[in-house]
């Protein structure tokens, strides 16, 4: 069962099969509600980055649902970075991508100290949760693991945004994402860094019906549209955290 589960979740999470698609369709507005797209944590190395003039770098750490299979251009690092390209005014902006497909908390923590020396990256945004619930892992195991993999990016002196997982009403009978949702906030309030909530997020856009994500029918305009809505999301986030007045740095750049 829990090998379908992961065959479940992996088409799931390129959203390319939990959206409708079709040429009628309106364009999205990507609302969010304002308390999403901010954090009582502070971006520093971010905010110095761009009061000096960059660059800003960031690296996202994460899955295959931070891709959309023949459309990298499209997934939401590559909107983050359009997007952040156009609101920061001057500032030279550049977002990486490290794959971990399939991979635990835990079996990513070892390699991102290393990851972040090598990169020296302004922001990294780890995204995980996913692959440790659909296997059930112990969320005491799941929460150290975070613990750990946080305080490593910070010691290689990154800023450190936490994403968790994707929403998907067709996965919530399957999972139980909840105590590894509540674990990654707690850590994130341990070490005083933002959490991007990516699930609550995208619950609110299928109970609006600003997206259809419980279709199987397969969609991948529908899921360009949900990454760029993820990726203009992120920017925003990023920019409110890090307490930038992008008014202010257009105007100190003329």
């Amino acid at each position: 069962m829990r090998a379908g589960w992961m065959s479940v979740l992996f088409v799931v999470a390129g959203l390319s099969a939990t959206a409708v698609a079709r040429a009628d369709d309106p364009p999205k507005s990507c609302s969010v509600a304002a308390y999403l797209l901010t954090s009582e944590s502070t971006l520093s190395r971010v905010a110095s980055a761009v009061k000096t003039g960059g660059p800003l770098d960031i690296l996202v750490v994460g899955s295959r649902s931070s891709t959309i299979s023949g459309a990298e251009n499209d997934a939401y690092p590559a909107r983050l970075q359009a997007t952040l390209r156009e609101k920061l005014t001057g500032i030279v902006v550049s977002v990486s991508v490290e794959l971990t497909p399939r991979k635990t908390a835990e079996d990513v923590v070892p390699g991102l100290g290393k990851l972040a020396q090598t990169k020296k990256p302004t922001l990294v945004v780890w995204q995980t949760g996913t692959v440790d619930a659909i296997r059930s892992v112990d969320v005491d195991r799941f929460h150290d693991a975070i613990d750990q993999g946080v305080t490593a990016l910070q010691n290689a002196g990154a800023d450190v945004v936490l994403m968790n997982m994707q929403y998907s009403p067709r996965t919530e009978t399957m999972i139980s994402p909840t105590s590894y949702i509540d674990n990654m906030r707690v850590v994130a309030q341990q070490h005083d860094v933002p959490l991007f909530d990516r699930f609550a997020i995208m619950n609110q856009w299928n109970e609006t019906g600003e997206f259809d994500l419980f279709s199987p029918v397969r969609g991948v305009d529908q899921a360009k549209r949900v990454h760029d809505c993820l990726g203009r999301a992120l920017s925003t986030f990023i920019i409110n955290t890090a307490h930038i007045d992008t008014a202010k740095l257009g105007t100190r750049r003329q």
